[in-house]
């Protein structure tokens, strides 16, 4: 084996700071959904048939879980960057009135959840998009700057059109732990990885049925090992996701409280929305 010169060294990772030399950035994730067919929860589903039940427990999130979602962040001083399908936001334009009139932030998030956009359909995602971001603002008041595609699956065009339509941040990757810039026909957009994956009641608590305390103990080593890279000084980011028709239920509440009751334990945490981390990432990369 022949030895590397100084010249020769492999580059280690990308060197990284948050504001004000914060040993870690944490966000919030929120998800108010609206489906056509069928929720993440079915017992039953057939193709094309509209699950009732499954929607009815959707609807847990506008009628209840939202509200309990909100207070407790509220309790903490934080806040979240909410995605929000379009219908949603047209069905229930009070719940939107209330999250942005105490600062969380409306994130693009297709029209509905359950139905995706195709790699050979631009038209109708250019429509999509702007039909979602103008619900929204209606909705609130204020033009969302980030967007995540509906399970983050967006298509090929997906970028470049947000780009195009003002669009800030994306959230459809989960290739790095911190965010980066992509280019698009129309200049760079911020990716904002999917750090939340060891935080996310669906992946977590839903699909695998797991009992609710998988969450806290899928958090804490997580958040202690990025910890740990932060003070060695290599800052990195966590995200905690809440469907508010999962987390929203009292179920979960205890161990998301615990959660955030931890972080909030530790110096040097900055705790952010992603148009505020993104708009960090934008700024650093681009200087």
């Amino acid at each position: 084996m022949t030895d590397r010169t100084e010249t020769e060294r492999v580059p280690g990772p990308r060197d990284w700071a948050w504001p004000e030399g914060a040993r870690m950035a944490m966000s919030i994730g929120l998800a108010f959904e609206s489906f056509e067919y069928k929720s993440q929860y079915s017992h039953y589903s057939e193709p094309g048939k509209k699950d009732h039940f499954s929607l009815s427990y959707a609807d847990y999130g506008w009628k209840a879980g939202v509200w309990r979602l909100l207070d407790l962040l509220d309790g903490f001083g934080l806040k979240a960057s909410m995605s929000t399908n379009g219908r949603a936001a047209e069905d229930h334009p009070n719940v939107i009135q209330a999250a942005t009139a105490i600062g969380h932030e409306i994130v693009g998030h297709g029209w509905v959840n359950d139905i995706l956009m195709q790699d050979d359909d631009l038209k109708t995602e250019i429509e999509e998009i702007r039909r979602v971001t103008a619900a929204l603002t209606e909705a609130g008041g204020v033009r969302p700057v980030g967007w995540v595609s509906p399970g983050s699956t967006g298509s090929s065009n997906t970028f470049d059109i947000l780009k195009a339509e003002g669009y800030l941040w994306h959230g459809d990757d989960a290739s790095d732990d911190l965010p980066f810039l992509t280019e698009t026909k129309h200049g760079p957009i911020v990716s904002m990885p999917r750090v939340n994956i060891p935080a996310n009641d669906l992946i977590q608590w839903i699909f695998p049925t797991n009992p609710p305390d998988i969450l806290w103990h899928s958090f804490k080593p997580t958040f202690d090992e990025l910890y740990a890279e932060g003070v060695g000084g290599r800052p990195k980011w966590i995200e905690i996701t809440l469907h508010c028709h999962m987390a929203g239920r009292p179920t979960l509440i205890p161990a998301i409280r615990q959660c955030l009751d931890y972080a909030r334990g530790h110096d040097g945490i900055w705790f952010a929305r992603k148009c505020d981390i993104a708009q960090w990432a934008l700024d650093r990369e681009t200087a």
